[in-house]
C-alpha cells in the first residue's frame, strides 16, 4: 500500500515562493513515477511537474517553466518529494495534488496512468 500525504500549501502574495511536500511511504518506494497536478476553481485537473521513475526524465508545464522545481529524496520504503514554488502568480492558485504512477516508462503525463493520489493542499496567491 503506498500513502502520499501533501503539506506546505498556503496563502502567499504575487512574487512570493512556497515549497509543498509529498511524503511517500510503502513498499519498493523508489519505482514509482511521481507527478505534480493542480485544479483551481471551475477548471480540469493538470499536470504541472513529474518525474519518471529512474528520474532521468522531468517535465514542467509551459506555465511554470522556470518558476517551479521539483525536486525528490528517496530512502528505503519511503520518498519526501517537492515542489518549490517561486515568483507565484494569482493564476498559480489551485489545490496541488501529488501522484504516484507504477509506470516504469518515462514521464506519465496523463492522470488516469497514476495509480496514487495525495489529499491535496490549498495554494493560494493573492495580487
Amino acid at each position: 500500500q503506498v500513502q502520499l500525504v501533501e503539506s506546505g500549501g498556503g496563502l502567499v502574495q504575487a512574487g512570493g515562493s512556497l515549497r509543498l511536500s509529498c511524503a511517500a511511504s510503502g513498499r519498493a518506494f523508489g519505482s514509482y513515477a511521481m507527478g505534480w497536478f493542480r485544479m483551481a476553481p471551475g477548471k480540469e485537473r493538470r499536470l504541472v511537474a513529474a518525474i519518471s521513475w529512474s528520474g532521468g526524465s522531468t517535465y514542467y508545464a509551459d506555465s511554470v517553466k522556470g518558476r517551479f522545481t521539483m525536486s525528490r529524496v528517496l530512502a528505503k520504503n519511503t520518498m519526501t518529494m517537492y515542489l518549490q514554488m517561486d515568483s507565484l502568480k494569482p493564476e498559480d492558485t489551485a489545490v496541488y495534488y501529488c501522484a504516484a504512477s507504477r509506470s516504469r516508462g518515462a514521464v506519465v503525463y496523463r492522470d488516469q496512468e497514476y495509480d496514487y493520489w495525495g489529499q491535496g493542499t490549498q495554494v493560494t496567491v493573492t495580487s
